[in-house]
């Protein structure tokens, strides 16, 4: 029997501390980062917060002012360390796919397959061809074919030199909206079937929790929080993160005990336990249940009816705007007085947590909690 392979248990990609400042602006503040084999991670965040510099700087296309990152046990960056683009073996997909115009599909995909002899590399084409579903076509130009699948042509010209490490710059941010979801299913089985390591960089959080099995979100050229999709929406751990990704209403709040806080809406059980006196509690929409009741602690103030589902805004007595997801049935209406009830267990945060602190790490500001007059 042979021996395991070492290098089956190392991460694909670690980055250590990376730091890159433009000016004297900080793109990407300390960050660390660890992608373990075979997974598809995305890099999720706002316009400006950094991710599109990380992916640059582990293509090497652009150098840290420091930080270390390994690339399958190799360190590829670090002091007195500088491994050029084309020695890091990694793939890229970029967001406007970079195409050749005058290569034919098989050259195009055939570009990085220069090292291999032409019975090899013409073999090899047509194995990623067929893994992407493009087989038969290889004769075409890039014009001839249609957006998803110049996106395949991307994805296969990306995988054909067996990368370490495959990086996607908004893959599909030029897709149609009926496009988008298809092809990002598409793409991920491909990736899964290759047994590629991905990372995704998109603002997109739908995107983000659908095609990738973690989820790194970056706000001001901070890491704030690597999860699964799942433990991302339901147990965030800043507060940025609990309003970034999907949707969600945050009010004031006491602690009331150990897993206790009191909130405009009542005492509520906590999903964590509470340290701070004040906090901030995180509240998602579909967790929110209504019943008209002249008693009410709330006004409903708009309803916006989607057919599978409506999205009812609540007023409360004291100027805050609630969210509440539900079905169809359409029992309720604009102006009724409404009880609030809340599903399960809610996550707080210190209130100190500010979503809207952009400054680099020296400089925090306090939570300004207002409400909506």
């Amino acid at each position: 029997m042979s021996a395991p392979d070492p290098q089956a248990s190392l991460p694909a990609l670690v980055c250590a501390g990376l730091r890159k400042s433009f000016g004297g602006t900080i793109a990407v503040d300390h960050v660390d980062l660890e992608v373990p084999r075979g997974s598809l991670t995305s890099l999720l965040g706002p316009s400006g917060c950094g991710k599109t510099t990380m992916l640059r700087m582990i293509a090497g296309l652009i150098t840290p002012d420091s930080g270390r990152i390994d690339i399958d046990g190799r360190t590829v960056t670090g002091p007195r360390v500088s491994v050029p683009p084309e020695r890091r073996n990694v793939g890229l997909v970029f967001q406007d796919y970079a195409l050749f115009p005058h290569l034919s599909v098989g050259r195009n995909v055939a570009y990085g397959l220069g090292n291999l002899p032409r019975r090899q590399r013409a073999a090899r084409v047509d194995e990623v061809l067929e893994l992407v579903g493009l087989a038969g076509l290889s004769q075409r130009l890039p014009a001839a074919l249609s957006g998803g699948q110049q996106q395949r042509v991307a994805l296969a010209r990306a995988l054909a030199p067996s990368p370490d490490l495959v990086l996607l710059d908004e893959p599909f941010s030029n897709l149609d909206a009926a496009l988008r979801a298809t092809v990002r299913e598409e793409v991920r089985g491909i990736l899964h079937a290759a047994e590629a390591t991905a990372i995704f960089v998109t603002h997109d959080q739908e995107e983000a929790l659908s095609l990738t099995d973690r989820v790194a979100v970056m706000h001001a050229g901070r890491l704030h929080q690597v999860a699964d999709p799942q433990t991302l929406y339901t147990k965030p751990t800043t507060r940025f993160v609990a309003e970034f990704v999907g949707e969600a209403d945050v009010l004031p709040g006491r602690r009331a005990g150990q897993y206790l806080v009191d909130t405009p809406i009542g005492r509520l059980p906590t999903t964590e336990p509470v340290g701070s006196a004040a906090v901030a509690v995180m509240i998602r929409p579909e967790s929110l249940r209504l019943r008209p009741r002249a008693q009410g602690v709330g006004e409903v103030v708009a309803i916006s009816y989607f057919g599978h589902d409506q999205l009812v805004q609540v007023r409360l007595d004291n100027g805050f705007l609630l969210r509440a997801r539900r079905g169809p049935r359409l029992d309720i209406e604009r102006g009724d007085r409404v009880e609030v009830q809340v599903d399960g267990p809610v996550v707080a945060f210190d209130a100190d947590d500010d979503p809207r602190e952009i400054a680099p790490r020296e400089r925090q500001e306090p939570a300004v909690l207002t409400a909506v007059s």
